[in-house]
Formats: structure tokens, sequence, C-alpha cells
């Protein structure tokens, strides 16, 4: 028998089932007759589920009493505790600044405090190997190697490539001018090797590797896999954190070289279009772009590689509970990436021209 309501005066009778199909057909005619003064006849109701219990919830909170439910139906309705008023939460008070300031510093030190322990973590396990050499997991090193290094080549190519041509035909325009297009081998040169492939190919790093890492871990810490190394006696810095650390520590300054190579390529291709052979262009390098130049962008590339392999691992290690929390990780890896890449990159700019490199 389907719900039925009957309304005299402040009474209202239910009869029926009070399931999905029944409430659907009486419960606005319901809400409409519900008052304070309303009395909710339910002693004919034959049968009542979460549906009917949330019809009699909604009748209780406008004020409505409820008599005559079969002790059965009780507990579903009790569930709802309809003794209790539904609370309208206030909206918050927009906090001033002197909070939104202690905000950010509380909030700054949590994440300071945090790195300094992963370094520090991270270098007592960097210790370790270095005494326990076998304790290293090889396999891994060299499996997050080729994926950072090796499938990495065919996108630090185009970007090395087109970096290199874009400079070219940007430095070649002017300086035609003054006759000095012979000179544009040396500027390509010299600006790859120092600063364009190495922040370039970072940047690449950051977005494919620090991020991959962060969701990877991150996936690891939701799925409770972490807790199970620890419970397992396995250190999860030295399983997962270390042979990322390394592989991509060592396969940055790897990418870098090759994307110089690249892009003086690219540069010298377009200079034959100015009558300059590539020899005189690849001589015009050899004369102008020295081994400190490249130790320069070497060492940089490897401080890079291994910032971007750090964040991405301690935004991993970092992450909440839920599949949200590991694109934010994500997300979060890369931003970070990025701006370490930049503050690092303007340090060594001021670090080098006071050392005069």
């Amino acid at each position: 028998m389907s719900a039925t309501l009957q309304r005299d005066g402040a009474r209202i009778v239910l009869s029926g089932r009070l399931d999905a199909t029944g409430c659907a057909t009486i419960w606005q005619a319901a809400r409409d007759a519900a008052s304070k003064e309303s009395t909710v006849d339910a002693s004919d109701v034959s049968y009542c589920d979460g549906i009917g219990a949330a019809l009699l919830f909604d009748l209780i909170q406008r004020g409505a009493r409820i008599e005559g439910l079969a002790e059965r139906f009780a507990p579903l309705l009790a569930e709802l505790d309809p003794d209790q008023p539904l609370l309208i939460p206030e909206t918050p008070k927009p906090e001033g600044r002197l909070a939104a300031i202690g905000h950010f510093a509380a909030g700054w030190w949590r994440e300071t405090r945090d790195v300094i322990g992963f370094i520090g973590e991270a270098t007592v396990s960097s210790w370790a190997i270095l005494r326990r050499p076998r304790e290293l997991r090889l396999g891994e090193t060299l499996r997050v190697a080729a994926s950072a290094g090796a499938d990495a080549l065919p996108i630090v190519s185009l970007i090395a490539f087109l970096l290199g041509v874009i400079l070219a035909f940007q430095s070649a325009i002017p300086m035609r001018q003054f006759g000095a297009e012979l000179f544009v081998a040396n500027l390509v040169g010299l600006s790859l090797v120092r600063e364009l492939a190495p922040l370039m190919t970072a940047v690449l790093l950051a977005g494919r590797t620090g991020a991959a890492f962060a969701a990877e871990i991150g996936t690891m810490k939701v799925n409770q896999e972490i807790d199970a190394l620890t419970t397992m006696g396995l250190d999860p810095m030295r399983f997962l954190v270390l042979p990322r650390l390394i592989a991509v520590a060592l396969t940055a300054p790897l990418l870098t070289l090759y994307a110089e190579l690249v892009g003086m390529f690219g540069a010298a291709l377009v200079l034959t279009g100015f009558d300059i052979p590539l020899a005189t262009s690849a001589s015009q390098i050899q004369g102008f772009v020295n081994l400190s130049d490249f130790l320069t962008g070497l060492g940089k590339a490897f401080v890079f590689g291994l910032g971007i392999a750090t964040i991405g691992c301690l935004r991993g290690l970092r992450t909440g509970s839920g599949a949200r929390a590991v694109g934010a990780s994500a997300t979060s890896a890369d931003v970070q990436g990025i701006v370490m890449l930049v503050v690092a990159d303007g340090l060594f700019a001021i670090a080098f021209y006071y050392l005069g490199w």
C-alpha cells in the first residue's frame, strides 16, 4: 500500500509505506502542512525505511510532533537525532591582518622544520649507504635514472633544439647590422652552457620527474604502503628516497650536457643561413667557451636535480589522506620545484659574480 496523507486541522495522518516511492508523493504536502502546532499520527504506517525516517525528521524540524510510530521503526528515526535542531553555521568572520601574518609564519615554520628534518634524515641515510654501499637499491636507482633521463631525451631534444634556433635568430638579426654574425655562436654557446641549458633541463625535470615522485610516493602514503614498509623494518628513506635522489642528481648533469650539444647544433644550423659553416661555428664555440663554463653549468644542474628530487620526495612523504591529497602533493612539488630553481639560479648568479666566474 502506497503512502497516503490526510489532514484534519492541526493533525496529520500518515499511513501505508514510507519508502522512496511513497514519500515522493506526499513529501511536499507533508512539508506544507507541518507547523509548530501539528501532530503527526504515524500509527497506520506499515513500513518505514531510511527515506521515511528522513521525512519524519523533516517534519520534526518544522515543529511537528510524531505520535504512534511503531517501535520497530523508532531506531531509524533515533539515528537522525530528531531532538537536536539543525544548526546553520555562521559565516566565519574574516581574520585580521595580525592573525593572517601569524598563520603564515606558523605555516612557514612548519614547512622549514619539515625540510630541515628531511635533509637531516637524507644525510644520515646517505652516510650509512657510503659505509655500506650494498644496501643501496641499485636496480631501483637505475630504473629511476632511465625514467628521469633516457625517457626525457625526446622532450629535452625538442626544447633544446628550438631554444638554440630561437637564440640564434634573435641574436643574428641585430648583430647583422654590425657585421658580427660570426659571434652569434659565441653568444649562444656561452648562454646555453652557463645558464639556459641547466635551467631549461631542470624546469623539465621539475614538471616531469618531481611531480611524478610526489604522486608515486603520495599514492603509497595514501594506500598505507609506507606504513607497511616501516612495519617490516624497512626505512622509507633508504628504500624509496635515496635511489631517487641519487638517480636524478646524476642524471641532471648528463641531460644538461646533451641539451647543450643539441642547442648548439640548432644554432649552428641557423648560422648556415648567414653563410657561416658548421665548422666555423664549432670553432668559435670551442675558442670562447672554456672548461670552467662547462663545469659551472654541470654543477648548477647537479644542485638543481638534487633539489627537484628532494622536493618531490618530501611532498610525497607529507601527503595527506584521500585521492585529492595526491594531486595536491604533485602540484605543490611542481610549483615549489620551479620556485626553488629560480631562487637557486639567482643565488648562483650573485655568487659567481662576486667570485669572478
